[in-house]
């Protein structure tokens, strides 16, 4: 089905209301995700849609500090009950859903129109212009990995399921068929779905777009999973790992960068054709990544997962086609029709997606500004390279402890100056609140309490 966006509004919103109506909406939803990961709505009727744009609807400023065990909010200067903040829709990624609902994705804005500091769509915004500015062109391509439970969050049967098993896509070829028709009426470009390793466990991956839009697109993709999960009796969960012991889930991200329309990866005389600023965008995003772990994995479940032997990326390195190193690269070709490119994988679910890119293409850019050398390439498991081999190649494991994770990105000088201080304190905030709060939980309790938290 074509793309099914709304063309721009004029001044009195006649157009995106019109085309709407056309389409039987009579409910528009707008969302934004907070650095809890969080995903919060608002919705409107129908004819309060340009509203919704602007001038926008109110929000507290607590929405940035709302934690994930559905009580807690983690009160600061600027997040606090004091003030009022607005969220507008962007008309231009509206998107018909189904039922006579639309969707679009939210930004936050001061009350005079002034972009928000805390806002995570504002700042990878911020971070797009940044590589604009530098002559910079990236694309972004998300993989959603979720586990089917019951309503409650209980684990469902698994006697037929097997690791990418045709028995568990048939056990679920009516909840596949619908998501894969719900995506093609709200116009979600989605390139595969599959059963993954885990128990009732699948993976959808989504075609490649700008940044922002390729963030708003993975929200979007969560809502048609969630709602078509709610009709056939099942619910999804998005966390890192829903049940202790089990396989964890990811939110890997593929990234490219151009020149002028030519690749950095691919073409030049480096290493697998990388290009010299190809290269040091790998070697930016590795000397980064330990610093960023706290937004692209920083929650209290994450570190059940971020470990050796589980694909999540905890070696600090990078490999043609590595599952096991943070940075897998993966070579152009006939196999490969979006070029070459390279796929982030630490990343997991309880991340804010938009500060998440944010945080990747801001370390690859600091990587291409400061030229620097790319690292030796890791060939084998990481895990296989004895401690000295190890230490010899630059080969760290990135910490499973929360609190460690968080004193890092807290006195990161380069993500704050990539995300902002706003950002960073409210995700640090969140985060240690999780932590201060809950880190004396065995895993079992953990996953039990947030096996829900990031559903919608």
């Amino acid at each position: 089905m074509a793309d099914v966006s709304i063309p721009a509004a004029t001044p009195h919103g006649a157009s995106a209301i019109a085309t709407l109506k056309g389409a039987g909406v009579r409910t528009v939803i707008g969302t934004v995700v907070n650095p809890a990961g969080l995903t919060m709505a608002k919705a409107v009727p129908l004819r309060r849609t340009t509203h919704f744009a602007e001038p926008g609807l109110g929000a507290s400023p607590v929405w940035h500090v709302f934690a994930i065990d559905q009580t807690g909010i983690v009160f600061g200067d600027h997040t606090g009950v004091i003030g009022d903040q607005r969220v507008r829709i962007d008309l231009a990624g509206l998107r018909i859903v189904d039922d006579g609902i639309a969707w679009a994705p939210g930004s936050f804005f001061a009350q005079d129109g002034t972009p928000d500091p805390y806002c995570a769509r504002g700042t990878l915004q911020r971070v797009q212009r940044r590589l604009a500015d530098a002559g910079i062109d990236s694309r972004v391509g998300h993989e959603l990995e979720f586990v089917l439970v019951g309503p409650d969050g209980a684990a469902l049967s698994s006697a037929l399921w097997a690791q990418y098993g045709l028995a568990g896509m048939l056990e679920f070829e009516g909840f596949v068929r619908d998501v894969i028709d719900a995506a093609d009426r709200s116009g979600l470009a989605i390139e595969q779905i599959h059963p993954e390793y885990g128990v009732n466990q699948f993976e959808i991956s989504l075609a490649p777009a700008d940044p922002v839009t390729a963030a708003d697109q993975l929200i979007l993709a969560r809502m048609v999973v969630c709602r078509t999960a709610r009709r056939h009796g099942l619910r999804v969960s998005l966390s890192p790992v829903p049940f202790a012991g089990s396989v964890g889930s990811g939110a890997h991200q593929h990234f490219s960068m151009t020149r002028d329309g030519a690749p950095l990866f691919s073409g030049g005389a480096g290493v697998h054709g990388m290009t010299p600023e190809g290269e040091s965008a790998i070697a930016g995003l590795l000397a980064g990544l330990a610093d960023a772990q706290g937004v692209l994995c920083g929650s209290i479940l994450s570190g059940l997962r971020t470990q050796p032997g589980h694909w999540s990326g905890a070696h600090v390195c990078w490999g043609t086609e590595n599952r096991e190193a943070a940075v897998r690269f993966l070579l152009g070709g006939p196999s490969n029709p979006y070029g070459a490119h390279a796929e982030v994988k630490v990343v997991d679910p309880a991340a804010n997606p938009y500060l998440a890119t944010a945080a990747i293409l801001g370390l690859a850019l600091d990587g291409i500004t400061r030229g620097l050398p790319i690292p030796g390439e890791i060939r084998v498991d990481p895990a296989t390279l004895s401690e000295g081999r190890r230490i010899d190649a630059g080969v760290t494991t990135l910490p499973a402890q929360q609190a460690d994770v968080l004193d890092a990105l807290d006195r990161s000088t380069l993500i704050r100056d990539i995300l902002g201080d706003a950002v960073v304190d409210a995700t640090v905030a969140v985060r240690r609140y999780e932590q201060q709060t809950y880190a004396d939980r065995a895993d079992s309790e953990l996953a039990d309490q947030f096996r829900l938290a990031w559903s919608l």
